[in-house]
């Protein structure tokens, strides 16, 4: 009877321990099974999250390569139309916004589809603004070109307007001096004035009163006829210029020339003869007095009288 007590306690026992058993192996198996579970869990996400950081860096770059296309359009210093620089704002401001939601710690998938979907868009609008930028470029090198050969055409026929105005103006002073007057003879005399206004030729420098200075103007087919100033230019025997006024000057062959007396005379283009007359504030004295004449710019002609 005890013996069979004893069984029945050890088969109970028994029983307890497999039960005890069993619950450790159904325990383990749920805390491997619930291991897994997080193990994937976690493990997806983190890949999610990783997938996504690298669409984020990807995207970044492509707005990275679209801004530098638009950058490089200001490199080409082009400038731009109003519409074309509508187009070139409403493009940076996309950038702008989209760099705004790609710079938050946490993105989503659709943040990322939007992202994409923009940059796509703005793809399209960059390589249409290129298009046109590049279009704007090749007409302004031909308008370049253009330019340069109406400058050179320009500057062609500038340096031909001063070649022929430097050949008129040579032509023009070749002609005004082929029509300068020129005496086709002259002689001074010295003169002495006697009772009853009569004067008679004296060579003695002390008697002299005036000199008379009498020349024929040669005809000239390009002479303008009309009245002349001829100015007188008297070289004493010392070889002085007589001038009394200082402001006695004029203009003979581009140069600035001082004058003794000036005359005022009808030119008729006939051979007219004319006799001027000149006295010295000063008593004349002996020696070589020279007598030039000038008119239109021009030397007309001179001659000298030696008083004794």
């Amino acid at each position: 009877m005890e013996t069979e007590l004893v069984k029945g306690n050890k088969q109970e026992e028994i029983k307890k321990n497999t039960s005890k058993v069993y619950f450790f192996i159904i325990a383990i198996a749920a805390l491997i099974v619930t291991n897994v579970y997080f193990y994937v869990k976690f493990k997806s996400s983190g890949e999610k999250v990783y997938a996504l950081t690298v669409e984020k860096e990807n995207l970044e770059v492509e707005i990275d390569r679209i801004e530098a296309e638009l950058d490089k359009m200001k490199i080409e210093n082009i400038q731009l139309s109003p519409p074309l620089i509508a187009k070139e704002q409403d493009a940076r401001n996309k950038i702008v916004d989209l760099r705004a939601k790609l710079s938050r710690k946490e993105l989503s998938q659709s943040d990322i589809d939007y992202a994409q979907s923009t940059i796509t868009s703005l793809k399209s609008d960059v390589a249409y603004f290129t298009l046109d930028v590049n279009r704007l470029i090749q007409e302004n090198k031909i308008l370049a070109e253009k330019n340069s050969l109406l400058q050179k055409e320009v500057s062609a026929s500038s340096t031909k307007i001063t070649n022929l105005e430097s050949s008129n103006n040579n032509l023009a002073s070749k002609v005004n001096l082929a029509a300068a007057l020129k005496v086709s003879n002259i002689a001074v005399s010295g003169l002495q004035e006697k009772r009853n206004n009569k004067v008679e030729v004296e060579e003695r420098a002390k008697r002299v009163d005036k000199l008379s200075i009498n020349f024929t103007i040669a005809d000239n087919t390009l002479a303008k006829v009309g009245n002349k100033d001829v100015f007188i230019r008297v070289i004493d025997p010392q070889g002085n210029l007589i001038v009394n006024h200082e402001d006695n000057t004029f203009y003979a062959h581009g140069e600035k020339l001082q004058y003794t007396f000036k005359h005022n005379l009808e030119f008729t283009n006939h051979g007219e003869e004319y006799s001027l007359y000149w006295s010295d504030d000063k008593k004349f004295v002996k020696g070589a007095y020279t007598v030039l004449l000038y008119s239109d710019n021009a030397i007309m002609g001179r001659s000298t009288v030696v008083l004794k």
